[in-house]
């Protein structure tokens, strides 16, 4: 089984531990920061970029502010000389999986006053939507942001992100994380969240 290591983070940290890690990036990832209007995601973005150099440095050994990345045709991130990884944020919580083989994660805060069945109608194949028709109330939310999450670090540890289309694939949407039809070769794995969120991890099994 391919070992895979999960870290959960907060985001909102003080003016000084930002610099610290603003200083570990590089110039590329410097200027996306510059690029965002509000001092709120500029924050986000630079802590979860620090926080993720520091963790893969220590897996892979080096300099954080040395590592070098290169990004595929849909933006997904990579080391050339490894290890594998996947980062993710909801609000102020970030998500990081670090592994030996292409894996995706995803993070969602529980939206309370999300309209969520027009979503889920658009986006989600007919199986996961007959699932989700059966529930009611905070169950059925927490089962739509369950099944959104999974099918999120699908589609990122496929390399895609959202230009593969949601509805090609079909997951699981009660507690146990299972990709049930259109994934072979991956799988999906339990995974703990914060409270007040759900997440998912999908990890290359073949």
């Amino acid at each position: 089984m391919a070992a895979v290591a999960v870290r959960f983070g907060r985001l909102d940290v003080a003016p000084e531990e930002e610099a610290r890690l603003a200083a570990l990036l590089d110039a590329d990832e410097r200027a996306r920061a510059a690029r965002f209007r509000y001092a709120r995601d500029r924050r986000r973005f630079v802590v979860r970029r620090g926080r993720a150099r520091e963790a893969l440095a220590e897996a892979a050994g080096g300099d954080p502010a040395r590592l070098r990345f290169s990004v595929n045709d849909h933006g997904k991130p990579r080391l050339p000389a490894g290890p594998h990884f996947s980062l993710s944020h909801s609000g102020e919580t970030m998500m990081l999986a670090i592994g030996d083989t292409e894996l995706g994660c995803d993070v969602e805060g529980i939206d309370a006053s999300l309209d969520w069945r027009p979503l889920a109608r658009s986006f989600f194949s007919p199986a996961e939507n007959e699932a989700l028709a059966a529930l009611d109330g905070l169950a059925a939310r927490i089962a739509f942001f369950a099944c959104w999450s999974r099918k999120e670090a699908f589609v990122k540890a496929l390399g895609l992100g959202l230009a593969y289309p949601l509805d090609a694939f079909t997951v699981s949407v009660d507690a146990t994380p299972a990709i049930l039809d259109g994934g072979a070769g991956w799988e999906a794995r339990e995974t703990d969240a914060p409270g007040g969120h759900r997440a998912a991890l999908v990890v290359k099994v073949a």
